[in-house]
């Protein structure tokens, strides 16, 4: 069984029949639908196939029709040539006399005939602070396992859109039948996984969720859904994490390919207490540890009694982009001219999804906010944000406007970060028909993701960042058109270890941000050393979100030191295959590497936890070449050595099966490897 074939396989429609000696019809569907005369099933045959080539994937565009209504479904299925992931979706359209209703409309649904005793699935379920924590579970014979996001907006927080559903008893990182399902989408979803009663056939479902009833499809109208990127893989769960991180950094990402900036983000240094000089200070300190881009967050914009300023706070002012001329003075292109002066690129924080109450925008145009017609407006954060109308044309052109605007006072902006931090809490909209409500969700989705590629396509080089209160952007539908997520607002790097162990099995290192932050961390009060610190964040895409004054001067040079490190093996970090050694909900330590695709280089991490005290661990290293010499050398030491290393090289083969011994002392210490080809 391949990727490809489980792709290629049935499409599951409520109604279709089902001979089994007596005629039945299929009633757990990924497509459902009301017909304009009210009937509810579909009989759907298929009426062509058709193939084509597009670069170095291949299409298959797979025709069906109902039997008796003017009612027309395509699937679709893309594979690779350099990764074995797969996407497949569906596009529906329909002549009939009226509005048909679509009940679900999954962007996969089809039976895996893996006739295992046990199926298992691994997703990844969280809150704010606490995203991506990994949970599997059984799914009994005659059973439905449901996983359903309906946030709206940060949707990857509840529920992930990734899950892997694994077959049999023996399955591992690297052993095993698993079959990952991802959607690319940034809106409410519903994945489901359903067992015949005596456990023969596995059905796997996985679509956008109609979070408040059907969709409702005027003729004439093309519904696209979501696709869905499969991964089949009989090698365990990492060879399926592997091939999802190949084939987006090279097929979904913008700039996939290239490595990600040492940045620093005024956040967490300042908040918004913040004037020109303190964010020129900020800019000198990460240069001197060896920063590439300094980032501006939230607090620089609003005018007037709407300034968002050190009062206000979070208050007031979103939506209007314009710069505030009390605590920017010289305004964004000047402070970006001093950035560049240093040598560092720029880049700006924006929410453009959110409004506060307390604004012009919202003042201005009322009808604009996401609110029922007969209910009072729930308010979000600072007690006054509210969501915008993304399903309305006008709400995205000004939008557009306002921003395009202000980016075009900064030529040299080089990155932006796009947050989100509220949920879809008032589901109305002015601008759908009353009898389109249930349309928001999906439509919603839409509306953002038009917007953002309207920005991508005038400012093709800029770097986007998805934030939505830390990890509810985590998902590929976002990253077509963004280069990395901010996987959390916690960045105590304890709670990143497994936060970012769980991003991992979906998301590649690239696209995870990870900050070197104030110790005691300004979440959790938790004081950790900051080598500690530093390894952690060096799993991802390396960064600082603190102000670089309040560091001593054996800090600062501790820094330099490791920013150097970490920008030898960001390479293999950011683009190489990653092994997951060691888990942390089963040890008493978290440990991976990266391997170039060429096994000349690799990058080996070993993190403690807070469990125990002062032990040692064997890591049997992966992906190496049995036949080559490898020196291993240890890098951010702390002055401390972790590991007794042969002054000469070791074969791949050695370090594959015997590994090294790792000797971590107490809570919180850290080790990190350079592995090199002689």
């Amino acid at each position: 069984m391949t990727t490809t074939e489980i792709a290629l396989a049935g499409y599951l429609a409520f109604g279709q029949l089902i001979p089994h000696g007596q005629q039945e019809i299929v009633k757990h569907a990924g497509l459902q639908v009301i017909h304009a005369d009210g009937a509810v099933t579909l009989r759907l045959m298929e009426t062509g196939r058709e193939e084509k080539t597009e670069g170095a994937a291949k299409v298959v565009a797979i025709r069906l029709k109902d039997e008796h209504y003017p009612f027309e479904v395509v699937r679709y299925v893309r594979s690779w040539n350099d990764c074995d992931a797969v996407e497949t979706w569906v596009e529906i359209r329909h002549t009939e006399p009226g509005p048909v209703r679509l009940i679900h409309a999954d962007s996969f649904a089809s039976r895996i005939d893996a006739k295992d005793s046990v199926v298992k699935v691994l997703s990844l379920a969280g809150k704010w602070g606490w995203e991506a924590n990994v949970r599997e579970s059984e799914v009994a014979a005659g059973q439905s396992v449901q996983l359903l996001s309906r946030a709206g907006t940060r949707d990857a927080w509840e529920s992930n859109a990734g899950m892997m559903v694994s077959f049999g008893t023996d399955v591992g990182e690297e052993h095993g039948k698993v079959l990952g399902v991802a959607l690319e989408w940034t809106g409410t979803t519903e994945r489901r996984i359903r067992r015949d009663w005596d456990g023969k056939t596995t059905e796997v479902f996985a679509g956008i969720d109609m979070t408040t009833g059907p969709y409702t499809l005027d003729p004439g109208v093309t519904f696209v859904t979501p696709r869905a990127v499969l991964v089949w893989s009989e090698r365990g769960r990492g060879e399926v994490s592997r091939q999802y991180h190949r084939w987006a950094r090279r097929h979904l990402m913008p700039h996939g390919g290239d490595l990600h900036p040492v940045l620093l983000n005024s956040w967490e240094g300042s908040y918004f207490s913040f004037t020109e000089q303190t964010l020129l200070d900020m800019m000198d300190g990460v240069k001197e540890m060896g920063g590439e881009m300094f980032v501006l967050d939230d607090g620089w914009f609003g005018r007037g009694k709407y300034a968002r300023d050190n009062k206000n706070r979070d208050k007031t002012g979103l939506g209007d982009w314009t710069v505030n001329p009390e605590k920017l003075p010289r305004g964004l292109g000047w402070l970006a001219d001093e950035a560049n002066a240093r040598g560092l690129k720029f880049g700006l924080w924006v929410e453009p999804e959110m409004t506060n109450v307390r604004s012009w925008l919202a003042e201005e145009h009322p009808d604009w906010i996401l609110r029922e017609r007969n209910r009072p407006l729930a308010l979000g954060r600072g007690g006054t944000q509210v969501v915008l109308d993304m399903t309305n044309p006008a709400v995205r052109d000004n939008l557009y406007g306002q921003l395009d605007a202000v980016y075009s006072t900064v030529p040299t902006l080089a990155y932006v970060k796009w947050d989100s931090n509220q949920n879809i809490v008032n589901p109305g909209s002015a601008y759908l028909a009353a009898d389109r409500q249930p349309n928001l969700w999906y439509d919603y989705t839409i509306g953002l993701y038009e917007l953002l590629a309207r920005f991508q396509a005038k400012r093709p080089g800029v770097m986007v960042q998805a934030c939505a209160s830390g990890g509810g952007h985590m998902d590929f539908g976002f990253l077509r058109y963004a280069d990395e997520f901010w996987t959390s607002d916690d960045t105590d790097p304890l709670r990143r270890v497994y936060i970012q162990w769980g991003a991992s099995q979906f998301y590649p290192a690239c696209a995870m941000a990870c900050h070197v932050t104030d110790s005691p961390n300004h979440h959790t009060k938790r004081k950790t050393p900051l080598k500690y610190r530093f390894d952690v964040a060096m799993t991802g895409r390396l960064g600082f979100e603190l102000h670089p004054k309040n560091l001593t001067a054996e800090e600062v040079a501790f820094a330099k030191a490791a920013v150097a490190d970490y920008k030898r093996i960001r390479p293999v970090v950011q683009q190489g295959d990653l092994y997951r050694l060691a888990s942390p909900y089963e040890k008493p330590l978290s440990a991976m590497m990266y391997v170039d695709e060429a096994k000349s280089a690799a990058a080996l991490f070993a993190l403690g936890l807070d469990r125990g005290g002062d032990f040692s661990e064997t890591l049997r290293l992966k992906g190496l070449d049995p036949a080559a010499k490898y020196d291993v050398t240890e890098i951010d030491r702390g002055g401390r050595l972790h590991a007794e290393l042969s002054a000469e090289p070791v074969s791949g083969r050695d370090l594959m099966e015997k590994g090294v011994v790792v000797r971590l002392a107490g809570k919180y210490d850290s080790a990190a490897f350079e592995i090199r080809r002689r």
